[in-house]
């Protein structure tokens, strides 16, 4: 007896890196799967949430490193969900925060299949606050911006420009590569002195944390060899962090001394 096969996709947020920081919803996804398409920031441990009899695929791409072309992952979304039915795409933090989830669904849905999306912890929010850096702050930030360090054309967001005159904390995605632009920014502005924090694989085990100021970062960057992926957190609630306290408690020493 043939069995009909119901095609689907459902679009997964797998969150900030900690695969403990998965949600129930994505976990009870993936136990359905019958496809999973997973990204370079997804720890694959995860993928023992889907059955043994699933398909699993790495479609991997990283800022310089594509691995799997985005053309490709949706025309394999779609051929899978064909094929053998409920597909999986898993995505490392949301998939619709700079995940290009929403270019993967709107052309899944030409196509006529069922979706569904499963949001994800964004590590925009979750890595910073992994290390007690709270982008928003009574008294000290009123607001938040998320913002790519790499636009679809290669460049830094002209956006940038316009948070560096604010007050707000300012989240940067994808801008390792870019860091000595960023910093050029915040300095054309006047704010040499503002705190500044680097993370590297943030929430895994192999994170790596570096802090200082605008004025500084590059050449701390530099010597802790600081590599993608990893998220840039700018604004004075870095500072207010107990974890980096002590970076900031030390550079002021040294200004005094001074």
């Amino acid at each position: 007896m043939k069995i009909e096969i119901k095609p689907k996709v459902t679009l997964v947020g797998a969150g900030p890196g900690d695969p403990d920081l998965i949600t129930l919803k994505a976990v009870l996804a993936l136990n359905n799967a019958d496809v999973v398409l997973y990204d370079a920031l997804v720890d694959p441990v995860l993928l023992k949430h889907a059955p043994d009899t699933a398909s699993k695929v790495f479609v991997g791409k990283r800022v310089g490193k594509h691995h799997f072309p985005q053309q490709d992952t949706n025309e394999l979304c779609v051929t899978m969900a064909k094929k053998h039915g409920h597909v999986v795409r898993l995505k490392g933090g949301d998939p619709f925060v700079f995940g290009r989830g929403a270019e993967e669904l709107d052309y899944i849905e030409t196509f006529g299949i069922e979706t569904e999306v499963i949001p994800g912890i964004t590590s925009a929010v979750a890595v910073p606050a992994s290390v007690g850096i709270a982008v928003t702050k009574r008294g000290v930030s009123e607001s938040f911006w998320v913002i790519t360090g790499t636009t679809s054309a290669g460049k830094l967001s002209n956006d940038l420009s316009l948070a560096a005159q604010s007050t707000a904390t300012v989240v940067v995605l994808m801008g390792t590569r870019k860091l000595e632009e960023i910093v050029g920014v915040y300095k054309n502005f006047g704010k040499a002195d503002l705190p500044i924090a680097i993370i590297q694989r943030g929430t895994t085990k192999d994170e790596k944390i570096t802090a200082g100021f605008i004025g500084d970062i590059v050449e701390k960057a530099f010597e802790n060899k600081v590599e993608a992926p990893a998220i840039i957190i700018i604004g004075d609630v870095v500072r207010e962090s107990i974890k980096l306290a002590e970076v900031y408690r030390e550079a002021i020493s040294v200004a005094e001394r001074q």
